[in-house]
């Protein structure tokens, strides 16, 4: 039947996770990291993986040590080749038999200028922001399928950026055209997968503090003027990134599929000055 049946509306239920089992790739630095956190303090068993393991077992022994209601455990995984995708997938399989959160995290960048972009530049960023992305997704499948359950379905959410929707990419032209194939590549999955019980959507951050910005965010001066540039006049913090996936991956999210939730204080529908003369 329609209606809520009574469903309860507190915060604590509608953003619960306890007992799901969630996989972060990327998940020991960054937004990865901020997202494992809020993934713990809703309650979810996390697994995050990397290319570098030991960072990810350090990252894990961390948060463990903070007393959130849920667990993480870290371990090593490359999302860049079919090699490391059957690997990271096998490993998954010895710690789990289903999955109910997929995000979808791991990610790098390469800057150069028009003129001089190398052909690696867009291989490299292709191969593991978009193909490993979807190889991995699709590996994991029938996991996520024994992760849903009826008006609860498994979640996939996808790590894109406002640089995948707004032309402002500073030299990261592969970066950024990545990150709109992301988007897309949400939207088509979305679209077939709600039959089989699993969401997928996207977060599109902007500007946040993480190793892959470091080069840009690096001294207060520069952190500053980049702030100055959001609309909403400061960079991305861990509590933006832990909300969305609570929201996303939580019972109030389960009626939402193929977003891409703008993370960018503004960035995304920023649009300087009037179209017609004053």
């Amino acid at each position: 039947g329609g209606g809520d049946g009574g469903m309860n509306m507190t915060p604590a239920r509608l953003f619960d996770l306890t007992g799901k089992v969630a996989l972060v790739t990327g998940g020991s630095s960054g937004i990865g990291r901020m997202a494992t956190e809020g993934l713990m303090a809703a309650g979810a068993k996390v697994l995050i993986a990397s290319r570098k393991g030991d960072a990810c077992v350090a990252v894990a022994e961390e948060l463990n040590a903070l007393g959130l209601p849920g667990t993480v455990e870290g371990f090593a995984g490359d999302v860049s080749t079919q090699e490391g995708v059957d690997a990271l997938v096998a490993e998954v399989k010895t710690r789990t038999d289903h999955l109910n959160i997929l995000m979808n995290n791991a990610g790098r960048t390469w800057g150069a200028p028009l003129g001089e972009f190398p052909w690696d530049g867009w291989d490299k960023i292709n191969a593991l922001n978009v193909t490993g992305m979807f190889q991995l997704t699709q590996a994991l499948l029938p996991l996520l399928e024994a992760g849903a359950r009826d008006a609860d379905p498994a979640r996939v959410v996808n790590t894109g950026s406002v640089m995948g929707t707004v032309p402002k990419g500073g030299g990261a032209y592969s970066y950024a055209v990545s990150k709109g194939a992301v988007h897309h590549m949400t939207a088509i999955l979305a679209n077939e997968l709600a039959e089989r019980g699993i969401t997928v959507n996207a977060i599109a951050p902007g500007p946040f503090p993480s190793k892959m910005t470091a080069f840009a965010l690096t001294d207060q001066d520069q952190a500053g003027r980049t702030a100055d540039r959001v609309p909403l006049g400061r960079l991305g913090q861990p509590s933006d990134i832990a909300a969305a996936l609570q929201y996303l991956c939580g019972p109030g999210g389960a009626y939402v599929t193929g977003a891409i939730l703008p993370l960018s204080g503004g960035i995304n529908v920023h649009s300087p000055g009037s179209l017609f003369a004053e």
